[in-house]
């Protein structure tokens, strides 16, 4: 049960867009998976950057990059304290999750990478923990998924894997992962593991030092906050043997034509004028959540997530893909005689949006051979009213398609 003191109607009043109509009908918005919306607080905290302290950062001494700054290295702060990092030095920003694994492939992995290394991954990843690393052309072992799609993780990693790179939460299914027993097979081997932890943060209290991986990625556009922000954290030590990513201005001590002297962790791997105003909505984004608790959050979330799951399975026709036992945020479902594109065309008819597709995850889709889902996937927002909603626009369709 969710806490009494969870009170969402007060909650979705913190979301401007929350009170938009679409084709006449109040919004339901089921698409969380694929971006959050933004609360007041965090929309404030852009306005009020860019009316008090628009400036560059790091490089001036006038009063308004001083402040900028301050407010920037705050954010940095407040993600470390977010995920329990050890040391913010260990927080590098970036434009989120794709560009934190794209980061750790180019700048961890290509060094030193030999024809016939490997990375172990799931069969439960975005296709962001996929490419990367077919980009540095390693070998990819995968693990496989059961058919409720639960990982199996092995107990014994071969000899030629050089990481581990598994999703925390997936986005097609909602499976939630046991990384931390991942992790402990992983060091027992002696191999780093990379966690993608884009559809955790909005659901779940990160701790990367009880999980003990080596980096965890986040996105922010997930957790409340603006797009094209995001968080790698990596182990000091990591971080500072790794080259940069990119090269440019504010990544750098001094520069020469003879010689270039790098800055240190985490500035290294923030070349040029990073998304200030971005970061600083995170920073917001991060206090807005750990003052509603992210426990609170994660029982309310849960308490919609079984009520919709029932609901849903109820609707004659309508199949859920993903029936793992601890799940987190996403409902995918098929409906027979229905492609998904249908369904999501008719809901939004109904003012109610999903997200219909293979949610950038193939293969996914490959193991349960089917070509798409039909993905509602829950925020701190959702009532049970909406719940309601979503499947009344699911029974117009069996209705239209004839069932």
């Amino acid at each position: 049960m969710i806490a009494a003191a969870y009170d969402v109607e007060a909650i979705r009043r913190d979301f401007p867009i929350l009170a938009t109509r679409v084709r006449g009908k109040p919004l339901v918005y089921l698409d969380n998976a694929a971006t959050t919306q933004k609360p007041r607080a965090v929309l404030d905290a852009i306005r009020s950057y860019y009316e008090t302290l628009n400036s560059n950062i790091h490089r001036g001494v006038h009063y308004l990059s001083e402040a900028a700054t301050k407010e920037y290295e705050l954010a940095r702060a407040k993600a470390a304290r977010f995920i329990n990092a050890p040391d913010a030095r260990e927080i590098v920003f970036t434009r989120g999750t794709t560009e934190s694994i794209n980061l750790v492939a180019q700048s961890f992995l290509r060094p030193g990478l030999q024809p016939g290394d490997e990375i172990m991954l799931t069969a439960m990843e975005h296709h962001s923990n996929i490419v990367p690393w077919q980009l540095l052309g390693a070998k990819l072992r995968v693990v496989p998924i059961s058919d409720a799609g639960e990982l199996q993780f092995p107990d014994r990693i071969p000899p030629r894997v050089r990481l581990v790179a598994v999703t925390h939460v997936s986005n097609a299914l909602g499976t939630v992962n046991d990384v931390r027993r991942v992790c402990e097979v992983a060091r027992a081997h002696k191999v780093p593991v990379l966690v993608d932890g884009a559809q955790a943060a909005p659901h779940l209290r990160i701790d990367v030092r009880a999980l003990g991986c080596d980096f965890y990625a986040l996105s922010g556009h997930k957790m409340y906050a603006p797009t094209g922000s995001g968080v790698l954290w990596g182990r000091l030590p990591l971080l500072e043997a790794m080259p940069p990513y990119q090269g440019g201005g504010e990544m750098i001590l001094s520069v020469s034509f003879e010689k270039t002297v790098y800055n240190k962790v985490p500035h290294k791997f923030e070349a040029g004028t990073p998304n200030i105003e971005g970061v600083i909505g995170l920073g917001a984004a991060i206090d807005y959540l750990s003052a509603l608790g992210l426990d609170a959050i994660a029982a309310h979330e849960h308490d919609l997530l079984e009520y919709a799951t029932k609901a849903v399975s109820a609707v004659p026709g309508v199949r859920i893909v993903g029936t793992a036992r601890e799940k987190a945020g996403a409902l995918s479902f098929v409906m027979e005689g229905v492609h998904p594109h249908d369904i999501g065309t008719i809901l939004d008819q109904e003012g109610v949006a999903i997200r219909t597709g293979h949610h950038c995850a193939q293969p996914v889709m490959e193991r349960f051979g089917i070509p798409a889902t039909a993905r509602a996937s829950f925020g701190l927002y959702n009532a049970r009213a909406e719940v309601d909603a979503l499947v009344r626009a699911l029974h117009r369709v069996r209705e239209v398609f004839g069932g």
